[in-house]
């Protein structure tokens, strides 16, 4: 199951941005990695080299690798639709990132490693496959004989009631509903996917 393992902390200062979840690195050192710190000159980076940075964001971001971004990139750009927008949301209907947007898991990484793990049901079938893709209707639950997981029950503890507009939860079962892709504004990451497609227009 491929996936990035190196530093996060030095990821999430690159873009100045909470990545992978809080890092209280970024509150310390606030300012891009290297030896030089914030002492070295940075001149204004090129059009390709923005284009690259937003790319390598939203990879982290979702936990995705090279090949398999760029074959999502191909199946949402024949979609119809805003090939961008498409993007999100089929990276958004991700098991993993749903189960980490339903409150079951607190980041990303450790609902993969709970859909890995065999935690996880779709729709009463158990499914270790992280990036197995979400359509309407779909129900992702916590496996019944999982339900009494320390790292689940802390995570489900802090849930924010219906914070997403596109998932139905039912804290009493440990259940959600996938009800539809979200609308680009319900997602909340800060992300300009044109620059995207832009880069892959090149």
């Amino acid at each position: 199951m491929a996936r990035y393992t190196g530093p996060k902390s030095k990821i999430a200062r690159r873009f100045r941005e909470p990545i992978f979840g809080a890092d209280k690195a970024l509150e310390r050192k606030n300012y891009p990695p290297g030896m030089h710190g914030t002492s070295r000159k940075r001149g204004k980076q090129s059009e390709y080299a923005v284009q690259l940075m937003e790319k390598q964001k939203v990879k982290y971001t979702y936990g995705v690798l090279e090949r398999y971004f760029e074959n999502l990139f191909h199946k949402a750009s024949s979609k119809e639709g805003i090939t961008g927008e498409n993007l999100l949301k089929l990276l958004e209907a991700r098991l993993d990132n749903t189960v980490y947007r339903l409150g079951i898991a607190p980041t990303r990484s450790a609902a993969r490693q709970l859909v890995g793990h065999k935690h996880i049901t779709v729709n009463g079938e158990v499914v270790n496959i992280a990036s197995y893709s979400l359509r309407s209707g779909d129900v992702v639950a916590v496996r019944e004989r999982s339900q009494s997981l320390e790292a689940i029950t802390n995570s489900v503890s802090v849930r924010t009631i219906n914070k997403y507009s596109w998932l139905e939860w039912d804290a009493n079962n440990l259940t959600g509903k996938f009800l539809s892709y979200p609308s680009r504004e319900d997602i909340p990451e800060n992300i300009k996917e044109n620059l995207i497609v832009e880069l892959y227009s090149k």
